[in-house]
């Protein structure tokens, strides 16, 4: 059995309209939890890796205790979750359908873990017998001291042995407490093994050109290659960068692949093409926990490329942040098994 991979991050309440409404467009709020790394433990959790979960919740809050529990029911140790003051997270996600874009709303100034200082949070404790670290760009958005926590978790990391994974998740809306992102992901990289990103990340959190227009939803492999090299000589110290590549033709209806760097050789997944998306929000992060999961459990980057792909797929045919699915389930769709027909 592989070593606990530790992931940290803020949790949050997600509130989201029914089925495809608009924010209030009915009196009522779908209530649920999410956020990109305690996603990523989820999943991997689910795919039967040990996960351990860290963050900092607000004490004495009906809602922390209940995300807590959220996270023990899909086997996330969340023993190392500290408690002070400050708020719950919350954000909101509309989403979009057709030619109508997702929104989402962030509500987490003065959250718990955006007010957690150094020292707050026992790296050396939690990584005692850990394996792998996984945090995100996120977390350092959220405030200063967060990206301290963020820049100290991945140091400890290092000192114990352990492999760490960043997604670089760039969120133009929360860079607002003084730093951009350009001058903070950088020393985070760096301690890195693993960068998983798309091309809008690697422009924004490290000021590497793709030379790409996000926007188009056309995709060329040349220019992914072009770029991944590049990230690979501005930072040696890292082993392999995964590119998500995403086709958005309509909210409703996206191409789907991603690419791979080790600096020895360059790989490109398979493309789906998803329709009548369900909810994209979590996509990514799937497709990092399937990363994580295939690098430590199959058998080369081909592989583990490929299984996060298929396993981020079939994300978007799920509601809620959380994926919900079995390794034998991403192994039928890497088997051929798309029909998507009834199993009875």
């Amino acid at each position: 059995m592989p070593k606990t991979t530790v992931t940290f991050g803020e949790i949050m309440l997600r509130l989201a309209p029914p089925g495809f409404e608009r924010i209030l467009q009915s009196p009522e709020f779908v209530a649920t939890f999410g956020g990109a790394e305690a996603n990523v433990a989820v999943a991997l959790a689910a795919f039967g890796l040990p996960a351990s979960y860290v963050s900092v919740l607000p004490e004495n809050n009906p809602l922390a205790d209940a995300a807590v529990g959220e996270l023990r029911r899909f086997g996330v140790d969340a023993s190392h979750i500290v408690f002070a003051k400050g708020r719950m997270g919350i954000y909101l996600v509309e989403t979009g359908a057709n030619q109508r874009s997702s929104k989402v709303v962030y509500d987490r100034e003065r959250s718990a873990v955006a007010l957690a200082k150094s020292g707050d949070v026992d790296w050396d404790a939690i990584f005692q017998d850990a394996g792998w670290l996984h945090i995100t760009g996120i977390t350092p958005a959220i405030s200063e001291s967060a990206a301290v926590l963020a820049l100290e978790a991945v140091c400890k990391a290092r000192e114990h042995g352990l492999s760490v994974s960043c997604d670089l998740n760039y969120r133009q809306n929360l860079w607002k407490w003084g730093k951009s992102a350009q001058s903070v992901m950088p020393e985070l990289v760096r301690q890195a093994d693993v960068v998983i990103a798309n091309e809008e990340d690697v422009q924004m959190a490290l000021g590497i050109a793709a030379d790409v227009d996000v926007r188009m939803g056309r995709l060329d492999a040349a220019t992914y290659e072009a770029l991944t090299h590049r990230v690979l000589s501005a930072y040696p110290n890292l082993k392999v960068i995964a590119v998500t590549l995403r086709e958005s033709k309509s909210a409703s209806h996206n191409g789907w692949s991603a690419c791979l760097n080790d600096g020895k050789e360059f790989v490109t997944s398979r493309s789906y093409e998803i329709t009548n998306i369900v909810d994209r929000v979590g996509a990514g992060d799937s497709f990092a926990a399937g990363l994580i999961y295939g690098l430590q459990q199959l058998d080369g980057n081909r592989q583990a490329l490929e299984f996060a792909v298929a396993a981020s797929c079939l994300k978007h045919s799920i509601a809620g942040d959380f994926m919900r699915l079995s390794v034998k389930e991403v192994e039928a769709l890497l088997g051929g098994d798309a029909s998507g027909r009834v199993q009875r």
